[in-house]
């Protein structure tokens, strides 16, 4: 019998800043899943119909939650909004750039949900080596 892969999800508007004075709402899901240990997932839900996902290292957003890291592609940071956590991501692509903000606290309770289900440092034990090479091979 196989088994299904446990994923955990968070649903969430970030912001899209367009200039210091103005940003707009971007509907987005954050996807973790045990049959994709090191990566997370991340997808924006534009205007356009079509969405935009976004896959890097599980590790690298769970550092940038503390502290700035990332460099080409990804960067993330968190900030102070007042009184409230942010968390903001640049993303460069040969599309164009962005930055958004997201809110800190449900992104940091997302990725403790996403740490029970693969605790750090047991991502590669998580990974079905079997699997991943048939489906090199195929």
């Amino acid at each position: 019998m196989e088994q299904t892969p446990s994923v955990v999800e968070l649903e969430l508007d970030v912001e899209l800043v367009l200039s210091p004075e103005r940003s707009v709402p971007v509907p987005a899901r954050l996807s973790y899943g045990s049959h994709d240990p090191l990566a997370v997932h991340v997808t924006f839900h534009l205007d356009t119909g079509n969405p935009v996902t976004w896959v890097f290292a599980r590790e690298l957003l769970v550092e940038g939650t503390f502290r700035p890291c990332g460099q080409g592609d990804v960067r993330i940071w968190p900030k102070r909004s007042g009184r409230r956590g942010v968390l903001c991501l640049a993303l460069s692509s040969p599309a164009g750039d962005a930055l958004l903000e997201a809110p800190l606290a449900p992104v940091a309770g997302w990725l403790e949900r996403a740490h029970r289900l693969v605790p750090p440092g047991g991502e590669l034990a998580a990974l079905d080596m079997d699997h991943c090479l048939a489906e090199l091979l195929a």
